[in-house]
């Protein structure tokens, strides 16, 4: 619950939202609610992540696995603006995934990212992830769709 303020201060970024299908929160209380009420932890044993700064323990986005819309699990991650470029995004995207394969044995795991988004495409390329097909994503009609099954 102590990360609902920065949630709501994340999603406020315009920038930050550009690509993502999602509204920002109208209020930090919409935020509270959005956390007391996120579900995934309960019904799919995993769900995002706020990812900190290991040294000073500041909330600079988040990072996980999802059960989504289309029955598929997908890795997200958002950040702040002032910590794009610096490998975040990377580590954590790593991280979820030797999670997801090592510890709940996942099968495969796709990542979704509008065309346009450059920079989320490179994580997912970055991670190893493989092209496999256009399709609309959340209200975002040229998304590009990766995947990548469990090292065998």
């Amino acid at each position: 619950m102590e990360d609902a303020p920065a949630l709501y201060e994340l999603n406020s970024d315009p920038e930050v939202m550009k690509y993502t299908g999602n509204s920002p929160f109208a209020s930090i209380k919409e935020a509270e609610d959005f956390v007391r009420g996120y579900d995934h932890y309960r019904d799919y044993g995993y769900g995002r992540w706020s990812v900190v700064l290991r040294e000073t323990g500041e909330f600079i986005g988040w990072c996980g696995l999802k059960f989504n819309e289309s029955e598929q699990v997908d890795i997200g991650f958002r950040f702040f603006r002032k910590d794009w470029g610096k490998g975040y995004a990377t580590e954590s995207t790593q991280a979820t995934l030797a999670y997801g394969f090592g510890e709940l044995k996942m099968k495969e795991i796709i990542g979704r990212a509008a065309k346009a988004n450059t920079a989320s495409i490179r994580v997912l390329e970055k991670l190893g992830m493989e092209y496999w097909k256009e399709d609309t994503c959340k209200g975002i009609e040229d998304s590009a769709y990766y995947r990548i099954k469990r090292p065998v």
